[in-house]
């Protein structure tokens, strides 16, 4: 198929250079304007469900009780060592 393209293509080398560069130019442009967006909606990329039991999106269920224990920013417990893996750097140098 390339090959036949290729032998169509007019004005010598030059022109074939700049027409199967047009023609890629365009087959990626009616990729990107049309074939993409009418699939889009097609395709479960953005279909995200988030179920909660009080059935109100943003109100915490029976489950996600906010209590004053709750930690808030940097006090949250993590599950791995974070001096273990991060030594301190040495004052020598080699």
């Amino acid at each position: 198929m390339y090959a036949f393209i290729w032998r169509k293509l007019p004005f010598g080398l030059a022109g074939k250079l700049v027409g199967s560069v047009l023609l890629a130019t365009a087959t990626v442009a009616l990729l990107w304007y049309v074939a993409f967006p009418w699939a889009e909606p097609l395709l479960p990329f953005d279909d995200v469900q988030v179920t909660q039991d009080s059935g109100v999106p943003g109100e915490p269920s029976d489950g996600d009780a906010v209590t004053d224990e709750t930690p808030t920013g940097d006090d949250h417990d993590l599950p791995y060592d974070t001096e273990r893996n991060n030594p301190e750097p040495s004052s020598t140098s080699r």
